[in-house]
């Protein structure tokens, strides 16, 4: 049984940071891209992050490069999201997800990703 789960989510003031974690377990293998995805109230899902298994660049949406970092810990099979320099408008639900099995991101389309964590609220307040 495949199982993502993500921990972290919190509220901060604009400027500070947070750390999102995600375990994942359940797959026999990791050739995949596991990302972060975030929705807020009366908006679409967005992809905010991703990087692949075996490495590579990540990907990052415009609105969060430079300031987020997702990163992979292969031992412990957790993909890590930092984020640095929070926003108001970063304030959604933050979801882990994972593709199928894969050689890319799939430009952080959702649509790509058939395995989702339950979420983790991030609240980022003026």
């Amino acid at each position: 049984q495949v199982d993502l789960v993500e921990s972290g989510g919190g509220s901060v003031q604009a400027g500070g940071s947070l750390t999102l974690s995600c375990h994942v377990s359940g797959f026999t293998e990791y050739n995949r891209c596991l990302a972060w995805f975030r929705q807020a109230p009366g908006q679409e899902r967005e992809g905010v992050a991703g990087l692949h298994t075996t490495g590579g660049s990540p990907l990052y949406t415009d609105s969060v490069r430079g300031r987020f970092t997702i990163s992979y810990d292969n031992d412990e099979n957790t993909v890590i999201l930092q984020m640095n320099s929070l926003k108001t408008e970063d304030t959604a639900m933050y979801y882990c997800a994972a593709s199928g099995n894969s050689l890319t991101c799939h430009g952080l389309l959702g649509m790509y990703f058939g395995y989702w964590g339950q979420g983790t609220q991030v609240t980022v307040s003026s």
